[in-house]
């Protein structure tokens, strides 16, 4: 993937509106556990970051993906992680396959003002019961004359509590359990929906909860493509939240050592900085290494992307690095500001706390290495029976 001038000024914008817009206000938002999306989203709808690769027919710039992957990894600028999760899912989780797949009317409703910003939307595929065996789920849309009603229950759902409308993935059907499923649009404030805020460990800036649907009447013309494909649909918008994920972990990487960097480089012990130490300077040399190589990673897999190519094993090999480096990178850096970071206001206290989610989100660490497995063919002969 090779960065224009134009993914230059695009990274420029973004990286101008987070100062101005967000990191002033972050610490405010995370002590409320929740930022004001409906106040940020429409300054972000306006500078045109939240239709980047979208249709210019409805509101988007109709650039192409790596232009969304630029501004995943310009909001690492962040002092927080929960922020630009909920961008992201905004531009690259709920919206993909309406974008591709959804019918004039329903991205007239929903897809045009979610790209202004007017409307804040969430992905709902993970239950009580079914994370990473979405094949598992048992949200249930039967047809009612030209409605579907839909119960079940949706759970650890970013932006839960301030969206308008949900993502939805539901049983249409009695078949096969990867040939029954739709995806529909299910708006978010009629009759039968009740929302439970959930606290977490990081990512406190961006609300999630547990969202209660019971007998939600939806128009069947809000089912996005055809019916029984909502499986597949959904995987083909995994690719991109997955990539998403890389991205902006990497810009989130970069500015944990930057800091981490100023930060040894001004603090001294026993006569000199702690900068200074080999072990110190080499360890983040090395990190520096693991970080490059996982932006060199991501880009790889867009360009491929670009170029038609099903990029699944990529899209989960970034994936999986992005997390197992989050853990390593700001645990190392923690230990290098010592009692400093261990205190709650650091920002690498909280980027360890926040970057936790990378190995759990959108499918965990051990999913991610059965599907490169399988695609490699190097699956237990067991599991091939």
């Amino acid at each position: 993937m090779k960065l224009t001038e134009e993914h230059a000024l695009l990274r420029k914008t973004v990286h101008t509106f987070i100062d101005r817009e967000i990191n002033p206000h972050v610490e405010q938002w995370e002590e409320a556990e929740c930022f004001p999306a409906h106040e940020l989203f429409p300054k972000l709808g306006r500078q045109g970051l939240l239709g980047v690769n979208k249709p210019v027919e409805f509101g988007g710039m109709d650039l192409d993906f790596s232009y969304a992957m630029v501004v995943a990894e310009a909001l690492g600028r962040c002092h927080c992680g929960g922020v630009p999760l909920a961008i992201g899912v905004q531009t690259d989780m709920c919206t993909p396959v309406l974008a591709r797949y959804g019918s004039d009317q329903l991205k007239r409703e929903f897809l045009a003002p979610s790209i202004s910003g007017e409307m804040v939307g969430c992905i709902g595929v993970s239950e009580p019961d079914a994370g990473s065996d979405v094949a598992g789920i048992r949200t249930a849309a039967r047809k009612d004359g030209d409605d579907y009603i839909v119960s079940g229950t949706k759970m650890w759902i970013t932006n839960g509590m301030q969206a308008d409308w949900m993502c939805c993935l539901a049983n249409t059907g009695d078949g096969p359990p990867h040939r029954n499923k739709s995806l529909i649009v299910v708006p978010l404030s009629g009759p039968g929906v009740e929302r439970q805020k959930i606290r977490k460990l990081g990512m406190w800036s961006s609300d999630t909860a547990q969202i209660f649907l019971d007998d939600v009447r939806v128009p069947q013309s809000h089912r996005i493509g055809e019916e029984g494909m909502g499986f597949f649909l959904q995987m083909l918008q995994f690719q991109e939240e997955r990539l998403w994920g890389a991205a902006n972990a990497v810009g989130a990487f970069d500015m944990v050592l930057k800091d981490t960097i100023e930060y040894t480089r001004t603090r001294r012990a026993f006569g000199k900085a702690i900068l200074d130490n080999q072990w110190v300077h080499y360890k983040l040399a090395g990190l520096m290494t693991e970080v490059e190589a996982l932006r060199h990673l991501v880009y790889g897999a867009v360009e491929q992307m670009l170029d038609g190519t099903n990029v699944t094993k990529l899209a989960s090999m970034a994936k999986l690095k992005a997390g197992l480096l989050s853990r390593e990178l700001a645990d190392t850096c923690l230990q290098f500001w010592g009692g400093m970071g261990y205190s709650w206001e650091s920002k690498v206290s909280r980027a360890l706390r926040d970057g936790r989610l990378a190995s759990i989100g959108a499918g965990p660490d051990e999913i991610m290495m059965g599907i490169i497995c399988k695609l490699e063919g190097i699956l237990p002969s067991r599991s091939k029976e």
